[in-house]
């Protein structure tokens, strides 16, 4: 994990993205206190990404929401996880 103020990041931001490129974190600093973190992108986000590319997926970015139109029969799942804890 590697350490880097602010002024140094502007200076040499290319060099930085291609250490997260190949795995490392950077942790940017202000005056010595911690305020970022540069991290590579997740195998899971690259999946996601692939997906929407080839036209299988769509996601705009944010959290996803509940599925609609799908009507449950019987006890909902939480339901019956809480009756199996008993």
């Amino acid at each position: 994990m590697n350490k880097v103020g602010i002024r140094e990041l502007k200076a040499k931001l290319s060099s930085y993205i291609d250490k997260a490129r190949n795995g490392e974190e950077i942790v940017v600093t202000e005056h010595g206190v911690e305020v970022a973190v540069i991290h590579p992108v997740s195998p899971e986000r690259r999946a996601i990404i692939s997906l929407v590319k080839k036209g299988e997926a769509q996601w705009s970015g944010g959290k996803p929401r509940g599925v609609e139109g799908i009507k449950i029969r019987g006890k909902g799942i939480s339901e019956t996880i809480l009756e199996e804890r008993q």
